[in-house]
């Protein structure tokens, strides 16, 4: 399965890569997002450690299980070759109707076909309050034209 862009990235192809991700995270389809991995993909997201699609799949449905109203933004931080580095921050509710802004970094390394086989992901949490709220689009994607983190001052 080709996934595109390939590597070797340029800014333009790296700075898709980015935006297609933060697209299909936002869908919150763990099937849909699974796919954008090698099939022995292999991740650390915080403390937890995946490998695999069907455990991305997994891990994914029990996060969005959780954490409800996820609005998810990520920028470009650096590229070169087959890695991609990115800043993020998500907005989300948890079941008792706190609000967080987590905020983190990935490494992102593809193989040729496109397909992430690493990301290294550190996250950390802020509970905010929800008046201090800054992702409001209805859910999916980003829409064309929404502040960047950048011009968020995140």
């Amino acid at each position: 399965m080709n996934r595109p862009p390939l590597p070797p990235f340029t800014r333009d192809t790296a700075t898709e890569k980015v935006r297609m991700a933060e697209d299909a995270w936002n869908s919150r389809d763990p099937a849909r997002v699974a796919l954008a991995y090698s099939p022995d993909s292999r991740w650390r997201n915080r403390s937890e450690f995946v490998e695999g699609r069907a455990a991305i799949e997994a891990f994914l449905t029990r996060k969005w299980e959780a954490e409800h109203e996820y609005r998810l933004i990520k920028e470009l931080w650096a590229f070169e070759g087959s890695r991609i580095a990115v800043r993020f921050a998500y907005e989300s509710c948890d079941g008792t109707g706190r609000w967080f802004r987590s905020y983190g970094n990935e490494n992102w390394e593809f193989d040729a076909d496109g397909l992430m086989r690493r990301r290294i992901a550190s996250i950390n949490d802020l509970e905010i309050d929800e008046k201090d709220r800054l992702f409001h689009w209805a859910q999916g994607p980003r829409p064309e034209g929404h502040a960047s983190l950048s011009e968020l001052g995140l």
